[in-house]
Order: C-alpha cells, then sequence, then structure tokens
C-alpha cells in the first residue's frame, strides 16, 4: 500500500499555494482568510489599507475570519504595499492623570475605526525625553503625530515638518499660536476663576500648583492669575505661590506650610488641579479651617470625585474626550487629502459648588 504522501489526492493538496505556505510557515496566510471569508485577497488587504471602502457586512466577515484563524495583517507588508505605516502616534507627559488617558482613548477610537494603530508614548514632562520619542515613531513611519503642549524643543517640531508629518498641539490653545491647536486656553480659564473669587471680595489669595518648568500650560494658567490680581491691583505674596506635585499631599502639605507661615492667612486658595484642592480641603478638616467660610477653594479638572465631596469642589470642566476626537478628526483629514486650516478650542467650564463663598473680611 503506497504512502500517503504519494496519492493523488494527498499530492493535490501539498500543491496548492496556500498550503504550501502553510506547511513552510506554519502559519495562517491571507489566502486563507479570504476563502474563509469567501472574498478574495484583494478585499482583505482593502479591509486592513482602507477599510472605508469596504462595506461593514464585508469587512465584518473578514475580521471574523481573521481572528477565527489568528491571524493579523504584517505592519512591514502592509507599509510596503501601501506605501502607508498606519501608525498614528501621541506624546503625553504622564500616564499618572485621566485626563490625558481620556484624550487618548478618544483618539485611538477614531483612528481604529479607520485601521490606523495610535502609538503611545510618555515624556515625564521632560522635553529632551519628547524629542527622543518622536523621533523613534518617525523612524517608524508614523503617518501623524499629537504632543501635548507647545513646551517642547524646536527641533521636534522641526523634525514633523521635515517628515512632512501633519501634527496637532493638544491641551492647549492659543490663537496666535504657530501650530494647529486643540484645546483650551489656560490662560482665560484661571482668568475666569480668579475673577469668579476676586467677585466674592476676596483679596488675599494662594495659589498651589503643578511645576511652571517646561510646562506651558500651567505657566499660561499662572499668568491668567497674576494678570487678573494685577488689573485689580493685588498680587500673591510670595510664600503663598507654592510648585508641587499634581497629588492630594501635595495639596495638604500646601495648606499646612500656608497655615503656619507667620503672615496674614489668605482667604481663597487657587488649585492646579482636583487633586491638589481635595488634598487642601482633607487638611482643612483635619486644622478644623471652615470651607468656605474661612476659606474659598478651587480646582481644575472637575473629576468625578470633585461633586461627591463636602464641600462639594468649585473648578473647571474639560471635556478631554472631545479634544482627543477633535485632534483625531483634524489628523484623518489632512491624511485624507483635506485642508483644514485651523485648529479647535473646547472651552473649560466653570462649575460654581460650594467649596467657594463671599469672603469673611
Amino acid at each position: 500500500m503506497p504512502d500517503s504522501a504519494d496519492s493523488p489526492a494527498s499530492s493535490a493538496t501539498v500543491r496548492t499555494p496556500t498550503n504550501r505556505a502553510r506547511r513552510n510557515t506554519g502559519r495562517t496566510v491571507l489566502s486563507d482568510v479570504a476563502k474563509l471569508a469567501g472574498v478574495s485577497t484583494a478585499t482583505v488587504s482593502r479591509v486592513y489599507n482602507e477599510p472605508d471602502k469596504v462595506s461593514a457586512n464585508v469587512r465584518e466577515r473578514v475580521e471574523h475570519a481573521a481572528l477565527t484563524l489568528n491571524w493579523f495583517p504584517n505592519a512591514a507588508g502592509r507599509a510596503l504595499a501601501s506605501t502607508r505605516s498606519h501608525i498614528a502616534g501621541i506624546i503625553i507627559p504622564t500616564l499618572d492623570d485621566q485626563v490625558f488617558a481620556s484624550q487618548v482613548s478618544a483618539m485611538q477610537a477614531a483612528f481604529a475605526a479607520r485601521g490606523i494603530t495610535l502609538v503611545l508614548g510618555c515624556s515625564n514632562y521632560d522635553p529632551a525625553q519628547a524629542l527622543v520619542q518622536v523621533r523613534a515613531m518617525l523612524a517608524r513611519g508614523v503617518e501623524a503625530m499629537a504632543v501635548v503642549g507647545e513646551a517642547h524643543p524646536p527641533e521636534l517640531f522641526e523634525a514633523l515638518r521635515s517628515y512632512r508629518v501633519p501634527y496637532a498641539v493638544t491641551y492647549a490653545y492659543r490663537k496666535d499660536s504657530p501650530h494647529i491647536c486643540v484645546g483650551f486656553d489656560n490662560h482665560a480659564a484661571y482668568t475666569e476663576i480668579t475673577e469668579h473669587l476676586i467677585g466674592l471680595g476676596h483679596r488675599s489669595f494662594a495659589v498651589c500648583i503643578q511645576p511652571t518648568r517646561d510646562n506651558d500650560r500651567v505657566q499660561a494658567r499662572v499668568a491668567g492669575i497674576r494678570s487678573t490680581l494685577e488689573r485689580h491691583g493685588l498680587a500673591v505674596r510670595p510664600e503663598h505661590m507654592l510648585e508641587g506635585k499634581s497629588t492630594i499631599e501635595f495639596g495638604r502639605r500646601c495648606l499646612r506650610s500656608i497655615w503656619q507661615a507667620p503672615c496674614e492667612h489668605p482667604t481663597a486658595i487657587i488649585c492646579g488641579n482636583d487633586h491638589i484642592a481635595l488634598g487642601v480641603l482633607r487638611e482643612a478638616e483635619e486644622l478644623g479651617i471652615e470651607i468656605p467660610g474661612e476659606l474659598s477653594v478651587t480646582g481644575f479638572d472637575d473629576l468625578e470625585i470633585a461633586k461627591e465631596l463636602r464641600p462639594a469642589l468649585t473648578t473647571m470642566r474639560v471635556d478631554t474626550y472631545e479634544i482627543g476626537r477633535l485632534t483625531a478628526q483634524y489628523l484623518l483629514d489632512v491624511l485624507d487629502g483635506k485642508r483644514p486650516q485651523h485648529g479647535h478650542e473646547v472651552r473649560a467650564l466653570f462649575q460654581l459648588r460650594q467649596s467657594t463663598g463671599p469672603s469673611a473680611r
């Protein structure tokens, strides 16, 4: 009896291109996916390279077949075949802040719908590290970039322009910026907070905020506070201007330091975010300081916990998910050959709650 490998049926099976590829590599190949989905290999390629040109039904069949066979497109092969990498990038300053996570989530959803992978880099507020990561992404053929803020080395933006990679600055907005910006006006947001407190009769202020170094957003916030106070003939004492990490512990240390200083206590504290403000509120409770009767406190970001505090926190709400969505849409429009000329301003919205009230003085 002949060996099964020599039988006609077996020989025919071995000679088919698909099985030959599987025999040599042990991997599922594109033609296997096409056969299972009942489409051509060209259609499979189109699903991953130009998904908007394929009907939802066909796309679903192909993706299901790929999942069943544990197959995914080779990124290098796709780039060679289409002269595109299908990769976008974003550089954020930290992974510890949910406002950036929300923005990344929106961008990832928008890019994924177009078959584009979003690569994430974290600079840890180090401009030099941001430059290194952008250069690494450009080496991988990234097609579009988003960077948080403008405080980056000129070489970073020069590299993006040199490679002709469309980019947008996020989480900040300036009308006179040389970059496309998608975000909010930090200066205007803190001007509004400061005006609110002045309108309540406050004349003595403290500021507990993130480090201003290499952070254009925080620099703009401090400038908004200072310029607003100056218009009213006011200023912040040097010992009442404190910078530190965006943490509850920093907020607690701030209030302890301020209350122990041998000078008049402020009647209002402006915080750089809700975490810092939460620390101030918790320490005020420990020290027996009445909020807002003795001290008014403001935050920023409007985290979910802000309205659950007692007293609830007066703060500013920023739709960071919308910032991410608009950023992705701008970059996708550019990749599609459209020519959007402007960025988008997403207004920060003032949230008046119980942590601010009239000055007792």
